[in-house]
């Protein structure tokens, strides 16, 4: 709709031709969320990032101060540690998640504290062990 407002035309009749001539044409009949209901929203308090928090949980996203994501990333190292198919790569994760934690601790970003050390290696690879071959 690139068209100007004619001179001396009202514009909520100009708006009504704009809108009929749209529905003319199919403009309107293959839109997302057509003929399904307006999401609930009424039993919330008005929040202006409303369609921002929307979209970010439609996309899966969130948003952690550092330490919590550092918390959250922790727990998902240690819950796949069990699937790992072998010792070097549970070292490797644990290495990896254990130098995230080490600069957190010597350099603390904003927000709440991390609340952990590194792990231990070695007690985690002879757990992994164990449940690997339970003799």
């Amino acid at each position: 709709m690139t068209e100007r407002k004619p001179p001396g035309v009202g514009f909520e009749s100009w708006v009504d031709r704009q809108i009929r001539q749209a529905e003319a044409r199919g403009e309107f009949t293959e839109l997302p969320g057509a003929g399904k209901p307006m999401p609930e929203i009424a039993d919330t308090p008005y929040d202006e990032l409303w369609w921002i928090k929307r979209k970010m949980a439609r996309e899966g996203l969130s948003v952690l101060p550092p330490t919590l994501a550092l918390r959250k990333e922790a727990e998902d190292v240690l819950a796949a540690v069990p699937a790992l198919p072998s010792e070097r790569a549970v070292r490797r994760a644990l290495d990896d998640i254990n130098a995230k934690i080490r600069e957190v601790m010597f350099k603390p970003p904003p927000g709440p504290p991390l609340g952990l050390k590194p792990y231990d290696v070695e007690k985690i690879v002879e757990e992994w062990r164990a449940a690997r071959n339970p003799t």
